[in-house]
């Protein structure tokens, strides 16, 4: 009977000794491989970080891209200058006031002018054919000049017309710019036909207030050969008093 509670009671050690054994090793189980949970969530969580840098890269890149496009978009030269047209037309008007008959646009053929054919004093020592002379070359030179203010006028007129084409061309190719700079050479273009259609005015006012001077400096000198030959012939008063 002892024997056989011996012998349980060390099957029972036996059977414990058993069950308390620590199990085997991970890599016992999976031939060698290690599989670490945790180790396999951060490597997973650094991944989706490196993917987000890729892509955080890629829209920067795409952002770069997009930037350098419109930059070069607001770079592009616009492709149509009127500069051509503008300084014909301008130099169109510059002849025709350098070929003003008379008296030229210019100060030392003006001051000329004034003391050959408009002087401050009338010259009583004048013979009646050199009064004639003078009072004729004061209406040819009255005359010339207007005939230039109306060939200005007609040019200013006829550059005016050409203008209108111009001036819709430009504002068409502002609203149509696909950048700043064309829009601002388009808007440069647009503010050089305002100033050439000011500066063409300027010289039509030019012209048109030299034949106004001209005609009034040769009424007064008429007035004055008027004066001067009604002496002459009506002669010395006393000359009526002789018996």
């Amino acid at each position: 009977m002892k024997t056989n509670i011996l012998a349980a009671c060390c099957a029972a050690t036996a059977m414990i000794g058993t069950a308390i054994v620590p199990t085997a090793p991970a890599h016992a189980q999976f031939g060698g491989v290690v599989f670490d949970p945790s180790n396999y969530a951060q490597n997973v969580l650094t991944a989706a970080r490196t993917l987000q840098q890729i892509n955080n890269q890629i829209r920067a890149l795409q952002n770069q891209a997009t930037m350098l496009t419109n930059m070069a978009k607001h770079l592009q030269r616009l492709d149509f200058s009127s500069l051509a047209q503008i300084t014909h037309s301008m130099q169109r008007i510059d002849t025709l006031m350098m070929q003003a008959e008379g008296i030229a646009f210019d100060l030392g053929s003006t001051d000329n002018a004034l003391r050959t054919q408009f002087p401050a004093d009338f010259d009583q020592t004048l013979s009646t054919s050199d009064i004639i002379a003078q009072a004729r070359a004061r209406l040819q030179a009255s005359m010339k000049a207007y005939r230039q203010t109306m060939r200005v006028q007609a040019q200013v007129v006829e550059n005016v017309q050409g203008d209108a084409a111009l001036l819709s061309e430009l504002v068409s190719q502002s609203q149509s710019a696909t950048g700043d700079l064309q829009a601002q050479q388009a808007t440069n273009q647009l503010i050089a036909l305002s100033t050439k259609q000011q500066l063409q005015i300027q010289n039509m006012m030019a012209a048109q207030y030299r034949a106004d001077a001209i005609e009034r400096a040769r009424q007064q000198q008429a007035l004055e050969a008027a004066r001067e030959t009604t002496r002459r012939f009506i002669g010395e008063r006393d000359i009526y008093t002789r018996n």
